[in-house]
């Protein structure tokens, strides 16, 4: 509720409150002026009463079984409050009882002092209740739930006491005192909640300050009658009771019945993410698991085929077009999966971007039938991120009980099917034997790959880039290596991989910047020519938004020209255009030079290359090794030359290996070469010896 509303409401109970007792002495001057004289107003002030205490305790015994748990701390301080102001109330029920049963003359009770002393714990107890922090008392809430009731009733026999002791003009200023004390305390914490809790949307204050403007109004009431047991005092009853049922109509929803509705939907929302994925709704790897198990029941003698799918290059498609086309792709795949499965088969996600179905009463034939026709499915391209892609998925196949006799056997298994598929280009493998010693020797790898970063396996070979005109030397390319301490050196296409898919590429690749810079400026100390160094960045590394600056801090720590350094991206890199030209100009405004690595293999725009901040084109060597034998190389080779000097950029030829292709680049104008022609990559101090001298 906003400001305005809220000023124009409280507005209208203060102008309420003299309406109403203009109304009141109305219809008490006629009441009277006829001098109609019955027991009506006292059944009316009995059946007040009545409303009063069942609106108190019905917020207190509704909340009863589900005190301990399931409400918050507000809420259990409301029921509190309302236990006690309802053993007041009641009180006050008991003796208009005794006095409507016992007496044939209507008059006073004598115990209208009751209701303002429910008022005045009432609107104490709201004060305190929104004016509190939400958190545990010291005293547990049962006994407060119980205690606190007991003790209001208490204190109202102790005040029965008391007025029972005192002189009339003593028992008259005892009540004057309570009335005139539960109207200001009523109009204190009225206006306070609503100056507190004025500017936020939250509506259980706000039903607060109502109930207690109503209090406010049947206290001046009460003020009004004296002692009479006229209209006013029955107004003034009803105004509690309306109060207290204002409360319990709108608090107890918003206290009591909208956190138990929040929280079973919470509860069901857990329950639902326990069995099921999030983002596709498919039932997950948990689920897969209850489902197998129970199938494979000591009764069941069948089999059961485990097909597990993975996303081949969902990896690349995630970093290069965002996580959010990712996500779509996810989607995607598994309304096809589940739009396509036969019978009793069953789909399920088990992470990331791997599937699993289940094919009752399938041996391994029938499932890998069952594959191929799947993956057929998707050879249709599908929209992802604005743009077109086919999805190409590989499959794994495990039957039960001969690839494992339970479910975590049965999904080892066809996870090792699968990974063994994409790493060897297949569609479709069925599970044997030396696959889980293969997986095994993956995770071993890896291991061994972090412990590697540690212990400073790792180094650098540098591949000089030569002049195509003049063959002398222009720059190097700085390229990891890894020297196992048991196995030996390991190939960089088997561990390259490894450490993109467990993301130790990242602090991979700032070793090998770091490395290269410190190698680069190493040489210049020794009087060398300067040269500048290429250094390829993973999709991992160009995807981090501080890059730039950690660059920065190395080349200021080595103090290296950033003329001298030139960072190599590949095509895929810059599918998602915008990140990618802003981090190329946070790139070029430190000074480096930027090259496109293997072009012509990837997907590039010739409108967005033309705006690239880049240097270099890189021509893949796949193009450069059929130069002289393949017509389609050779002319791909002369239009990548040629379109990069009408955009005023450098080419630089990879994989040389003999005379006749350096000439055939020589004619197209290339400016760079590199490859075995010229040399291997050699360790730092073998290029320093090849090289450098000569140079120097």
């Amino acid at each position: 509720m906003n400001t305005t509303s809220a000023s124009r409401q409280l507005t209208l109970y203060t102008f309420s409150v003299f309406v109403l007792i203009l109304a009141c002495e109305a219809v008490e001057y006629f009441f009277y002026a006829t001098g109609a004289q019955s027991r009506w107003a006292s059944a009316l002030l009995l059946l007040t009463a009545c409303f009063s205490v069942t609106a108190c305790l019905t917020v207190y015994f509704h909340a009863t079984p589900l005190f301990d748990r399931r409400i918050g701390s507000y809420s259990k301080r409301m029921v509190k409050l309302m236990g006690a102001a309802g053993s007041i109330e009641f009180l006050y029920l008991l003796t208009n009882l005794y006095h409507f049963t016992t007496e044939s003359v209507p008059g006073r009770v004598g115990s209208e002092w009751l209701l303002s002393l429910s008022a005045l714990v009432y609107a104490f107890g709201l004060l305190l209740l929104f004016a509190l922090p939400e958190r545990p008392g010291r005293v547990p809430s049962r006994a407060l739930y119980l205690g606190l009731p007991l003790f209001t009733a208490a204190l109202a026999g102790l005040l029965f006491f008391v007025r029972s002791e005192l002189q009339p003009a003593g028992v008259a200023g005892l009540e004057l005192t309570l009335t005139i004390l539960a109207l200001g305390v009523a109009a204190l914490a009225a206006v306070s909640l609503f100056v507190r809790y004025r500017q936020t949307r939250s509506k259980a204050p706000w039903i607060a300050v109502q109930s207690l403007g109503i209090v406010v109004v049947g206290q001046i009431l009460l003020l009004q009658s004296g002692n009479s047991s006229g209209l006013p005092l029955l107004m003034a009853s009803g105004l509690h009771a309306l109060a207290y049922a204002i409360l319990v109509s709108q608090g107890l929803r918003l206290a009591i019945a909208e956190p138990l509705r929040e929280r079973r939907e919470a509860e069901e929302r857990i329950e639902f993410l326990a069995y099921n994925d999030d983002l596709t709704g498919l039932p997950n790897r948990r689920s897969l698991h209850a489902r197998l198990n129970v199938r494979f029941d000591e009764a069941y003698s069948g089999k059961t085929a485990l097909m597990v799918l993975n996303i081949n290059r969902f990896k690349t498609i995630n970093d290069s077009l965002g996580y959010e086309a990712g996500d779509r792709l996810l989607g995607i795949v598994s309304e096809m999966l589940q739009n396509h499965v036969e019978g009793p088969e069953e789909v399920f996600r088990t992470g990331g971007d791997e599937f699993a179905v289940v094919l009752p009463e399938s041996g391994g034939d029938e499932a890998m039938k069952r594959a191929h026709a799947l993956l057929i499915e998707f050879e249709r391209p599908v929209n992802v991120g604005g743009m077109e892609h086919y999805v190409a998925l590989s499959a794994g196949i495990a039957v039960y009980p001969e690839d494992g006799h339970a479910a975590d056997g049965l999904l080892q298994s066809a996870d090792a099917a699968v990974h063994l598929a994409k790493e060897q280009g297949s569609e479709v493998k069925r599970f044997s034997k030396g696959m889980t010693t293969i997986a095994r020797e993956k995770l071993i790898l890896e291991s061994d790959l972090r412990k590697g970063l540690e212990r400073g396996e790792f180094y650098l070979e540098y591949q000089p880039k030569m002049s195509v005109e003049h063959g002398n030397i222009l720059g190097m390319e700085a390229l990891v290596r890894w020297n196992h301490p048991v196995r030996g050196p390991v190939s960089p296409g088997e561990f390259i991989p490894l450490a993109e898919e467990s993301g130790l590429i990242v602090p991979l690749g700032e070793w090998v910047l770091y490395e290269a810079f410190r190698q680069n400026k190493e040489w210049q100390n020794k009087g060398y020519d300067p040269l500048c160094m290429s250094v390829n960045l993973s999709i991992r590394q160009f995807r981090q938004p501080r890059l730039a600056e950690q660059i920065g801090r190395m080349l200021e720590e080595i103090d290296l020209d950033p003329q001298y350094v030139e960072l190599e991206i590949t095509e895929s890199m810059t599918v998602d255009k915008d990140a990618a030209f802003e981090q190329l100009k946070r790139f070029k405004q430190l000074g480096l030079h930027i090259s496109i690595d293997d072009f012509g293999t990837g997907y590039s725009s010739l409108h967005y290359l033309k705006n690239m901040p880049i240097d270099r084109l890189k021509i893949d060597r796949s193009f450069v090794s059929e130069v002289m034998s393949g017509q389609s190389d050779a002319a791909i080779v002369s239009t990548i030359t040629s379109m990069a000097h009408h955009l005023k950029l450098k080419v630089t030829a990879e994989g040389v290996e003999n005379e006749e292709q350096l000439e055939f680049l020589r004619n197209q104008h290339c400016h760079e070469a590199q490859g075995f022609l010229f040399s291997r990559p050699v360790p730092a101090g073998q290029f320093e010896r090849m090289f450098l001298k000569k140079l120097g």
